[in-house]
C-alpha cells in the first residue's frame, strides 16, 4: 500500500480512485473501485491497471502524461468498458502525480451516468424556474386583457347577424382555450410554501390507481411492487397525487386504448446512497424513497428524452406540454429527482425523494 493514502478515508469516497505504480501495478484502490471493476483490492493487486481495462485506452496515456508533467490532467468521456464491467462505461478520469516523489499516479473515475443525471436535473430546476416567471407574467398580463376581449365580443354579439356571431363566438371560444392554457401555467406561478408532513406514498398511488381504473385507464391491468416497510415521506399529499396522477394518465396515454395487453406497473423501493445537493444548502440530501411509474407502451422518441420535462415539448398532437414541467417543479420543490428511462415497452418514470425524520431527527414511522 503507497505510504501516505489514508484507507477510511479513500473508502469514504464515492467515486473509484486507484492509485497506479511506476510499473503500471494496481497499489491500492478504494471501495468504489473495487465495486465498479468488480473485483477485490488482492486481486487488483497482482494485476496492472492495463490487464483490466481496454488494449491501447486513453487512460494508460494520461497516467503517461501526468509522469512528465509532474501535474494534474483530466479526460472527459473515455469508454473504458470491457466484457468484465460492461460493454460501454464512459467515464471522466482524473490523474494526479502521489506526492513529489516516486512516479505514482491517483487515478480517480466519475462514470458519466452519474454526471449527465445530475445535469440533467440542473436543467429541469432551471426549466422549472423559468416556467415558475413565465406563469406569473401570463396571469398578469394576458389574463386580463382576455377578459375584455370577451367581454367585447358577447356585446357584439348580441345585435351581430348569423354569420357575424359566428366569428364572435369563434373569438369567445379561442379566448376560453387561451384562458384555460394560462390557468395552468398560474400553476407555475405558486410561491407559496405549501403545508407538508408525513405522507404514505402507498396512500397515494392507491388513490391514484382508483381514480385511474374508474375513468382514463380502465382498459389496463395494473400491477402493485409495493416495499411494504417503506418510510413515509416529506411532502404535500394533494401535490404528490398530482405528480402520480398525470405520470399515470400518460403512461396510460402511451399504452393506448386499443391495446389488449396494456400494463402499467406501481412500484416502490428503499435505495441507500442517493443524496442530491440542494441549492442554499450545506448539507447532501438524502432521496431514499424511490416510486417508479412503468408502461408497456412504444416509449419516448429518442431525440425528445433530454428536453422531456422542458415545458411546451409533447408527443401528443392535442397536448400542451406542460404535465412533466409540471411534475419537475413539483418534484423539485419536495427536494427530489424525477428520470425517465424511455426504453421501448417497459418506459419508467422515477421519483426519489426524501423520507419524513421526526423532531429529534430518526426517520418517522407510520
Amino acid at each position: 500500500m503507497t505510504v501516505g493514502v489514508n484507507d477510511r478515508v479513500m473508502n469514504a469516497l464515492p467515486l473509484p480512485v486507484l492509485t497506479i505504480g511506476a510499473s503500471g501495478a494496481v497499489t491500492h484502490a478504494n471501495a468504489a473501485a473495487e465495486a465498479f471493476f468488480d473485483m477485490s483490492l488482492r486481486v487488483m493487486q497482482r494485476q496492472k491497471l492495463s490487464d483490466f481495462i481496454p488494449f491501447g485506452s486513453p487512460v494508460m496515456a494520461l497516467i503517461d502524461d501526468v509522469r512528465q508533467r509532474g501535474s494534474s490532467v483530466s479526460e472527459h468521456r473515455i469508454d473504458i468498458g470491457s466484457p468484465r464491467i460492461g460493454a460501454e462505461r464512459i467515464v471522466d478520469v482524473f490523474a494526479t502525480p502521489l506526492g513529489d516523489v516516486g512516479e505514482d499516479v491517483i487515478v480517480m473515475l466519475q462514470e458519466r451516468t452519474i454526471a449527465d443525471k445530475m445535469d440533467r436535473q440542473l436543467t429541469h430546476r432551471g426549466a422549472a424556474r423559468s416556467i415558475t416567471a413565465l406563469g406569473a407574467m401570463l396571469a398578469h398580463e394576458i389574463k386580463n386583457p382576455l377578459s375584455g376581449i370577451r367581454g367585447a365580443a358577447q356585446l357584439l354579439e348580441q345585435s351581430a347577424n348569423d354569420e357575424d356571431r359566428q366569428l364572435t363566438r369563434l373569438i369567445c371560444d379561442e379566448t376560453d382555450r387561451i384562458v384555460k392554457l394560462v390557468e395552468r401555467m398560474e400553476l407555475f406561478g405558486e410561491e407559496r410554501p405549501s403545508e407538508r408532513g408525513p405522507i404514505n406514498v402507498h396512500g397515494v398511488l392507491d388513490h391514484v390507481k382508483r381514480l385511474a381504473q374508474s375513468g382514463f385507464a380502465r382498459h389496463i391491468r395494473f400491477v402493485e411492487n409495493y416495499d411494504p416497510s417503506l418510510p413515509p415521506v416529506l411532502g404535500n399529499r394533494d401535490q404528490l397525487i398530482q405528480v402520480v396522477l398525470n405520470l399515470v394518465k400518460n403512461a396510460a396515454e402511451a399504452v393506448g386504448i386499443d391495446a389488449s395487453d396494456g400494463e402499467i406497473v406501481l412500484s416502490t423501493a428503499f435505495r441507500t446512497g442517493v443524496r442530491l445537493q440542494m441549492p442554499g444548502a450545506a448539507e447532501r440530501v438524502s432521496l431514499p424513497i424511490e416510486l417508479s411509474i412503468r408502461d408497456n407502451g412504444p416509449g419516448v422518441p429518442a431525440d425528445l428524452v433530454s428536453d422531456l420535462f422542458d415545458p411546451f415539448v409533447t408527443t401528443k398532437a392535442q397536448g400542451s406540454g406542460l404535465g412533466l414541467a409540471l411534475v419537475a417543479k413539483i418534484v423539485g420543490d419536495h427536494g427530489g429527482i424525477v428520470e425517465c428511462d424511455p426504453a421501448p415497452r417497459r418506459t419508467s418514470f422515477r421519483i426519489l425523494l426524501p423520507m419524513h425524520r421526526a423532531d429529534d431527527g430518526r426517520a418517522s414511522e407510520l
